[in-house]
């Protein structure tokens, strides 16, 4: 069968297509899925770069987020037949992380135990389907699940292009919020405002952190009337200390990574000041991957999808994600098309 490969640890040039990759069977328990659709995410980048600690049994293949429709059944699989349409549940305890320590979804098909199956409903595409584990899960749990975001609350979302940021976007404008959202080009800021931003600040030519003091007023030690309500920082680097002063008193900021690097210069006295409250978050869960599919068949929440390619032009899709070209999701289906 067709399939994206890594074979050994390096740049996106080392990525190998081949068309004789050996086609999965169903154990028991499994099932196959011809993959209709996969989305990727920087931890498809880590995976392929390799991870300091981890060694992972090569080759593999990539793709964290997949979705589509049965074709065999291993022995002992109930509740589901040929032909159902279903999302994969990336995370196993038993057999770990889909496209990292078992093979992924850039391929024809894939072998998943059942119990990782969630099912699409008939409104969602493919594509729509494949875009939300991973990222759009991680925002749900960290704004939604965890109820850090109400409606009312002014959000400023950093690196708000990414997967989990345009999720974070999109997610807090659906309970209600004010949000700003802080990208790195005019091409994404405008991108940002379509996508249901109030604000969107363009880094490479305004400081955030100074329009932030301008626009919703310098933090109050006495009053929770000024400053940004919740940040939501999954940066860190050099962006973390100016987000101390941003937030109002008895403020959030939130974060679920650290892309920048993952230990900044702190100033602890803003977080005992102005009673600031650091909510960590990490990962994603079934139930929030139900209740989005839930959400997109109702009409509610509708995906940010960047481009969609076919498996053979994976590598450039590979190629835009570390590039930062990317506004939302990039999604690979077999034939480039979106269903």
């Amino acid at each position: 069968m067709r399939a994206l490969l890594v074979t050994k640890h390096g740049s996106v040039n080392d990525l190998e297509f081949t068309d004789s990759y050996p086609a999965p069977t169903a154990g028991p328990g499994d099932v196959v899925l011809r993959v209709r659709a996969t989305s990727l995410n920087r931890h498809d980048l880590f995976t392929l770069r390799g991870m300091p600690g981890i060694t992972l049994d090569l080759p593999v293949v990539p793709g964290l987020d997949v979705a589509g429709e049965i074709v065999q059944l291993g022995d002992d699989v109930s509740g589901w037949s040929v032909g159902d349409r279903a999302v994969v549940f990336p995370l196993d305890d038993r057999f770990g992380l889909v496209g990292e320590t078992r093979d992924g979804g850039l391929a024809e098909f894939i072998a998943i135990p059942a119990t990782q199956l969630i099912a699409i409903p008939s409104a969602v595409t493919f594509a729509q389907a494949a875009a939300l584990p991973v990222a759009y899960g991680t925002a749900q749990r960290m704004i939604v699940d965890k109820g850090t975001v109400a409606a009312g609350d002014t959000v400023l979302v950093l690196g708000a292009s990414g997967g989990v940021g345009t999720a974070a976007v999109v997610l807090a404008k659906s309970l209600g919020a004010r949000v700003a959202a802080a990208v790195g080009s005019e091409e994404k800021r405008q991108a940002l405002l379509a996508a249901g931003a109030d604000w969107a600040v363009n880094t490479s030519e305004e400081d955030v952190f100074s329009w932030a003091r301008k626009t919703f007023g310098k933090p109050s030690r006495t009053s929770e009337s000024t400053g940004v309500d919740v940040v939501v920082n999954f940066t860190g680097g050099s962006t973390w200390n100016p987000t101390l002063r941003i937030v109002r008193r008895g403020g959030r900021i939130l974060v679920c990574g650290a892309t920048d690097g993952f230990d900044p210069q702190e100033d602890l006295r803003y977080v005992w000041t102005f009673e600031l409250q650091i909510i960590g978050s990490n990962g994603f869960t079934r139930d929030g991957v139900e209740s989005l599919l839930a959400q997109v068949a109702g009409g509610n929440l509708a995906p940010v999808i960047h481009s969609v390619s076919g498996l053979e032009s994976a590598r450039g899709a590979f190629a835009d994600l570390d590039e930062r070209r990317i506004i939302g999701k990039v999604v690979v289906t077999q034939d480039g098309e979106t269903r």
